[in-house]
């Protein structure tokens, strides 16, 4: 007779090791507004899908992407001033 081994002990097996660290926890968090801005491009986008884009959507996606670029370079520049950020 051979035993069934649960998917679930297979999965919860290495959780431990598979928890972010806390430096990768402080990364996420400092390109949250940079992933906050993307989503609301995306938010944009998607509305215009199904439909021929109005002037308030063609204004909507505007914005959106100028805080995405804005976001961005906050990103970027904050990082400079880190140890191994970007020049």
């Amino acid at each position: 007779m051979s035993h069934i081994v649960t998917v679930q002990d297979a999965v919860t097996a290495f959780a431990d090791f598979m928890e972010p660290t806390d430096a990768e926890l402080d990364a996420i968090e400092r390109e949250m507004p940079l992933i906050l801005a993307d989503v609301d491009l995306l938010d944009a986008q998607i509305i215009t899908l199904d439909r021929t884009p109005t002037e308030l959507d063609e204004r909507r996606i505007r914005r959106a992407r100028r805080r995405v670029l804005a976001a961005h370079r906050d990103h970027v520049n904050g990082l400079a001033g880190q140890p191994g950020g970007a020049a």
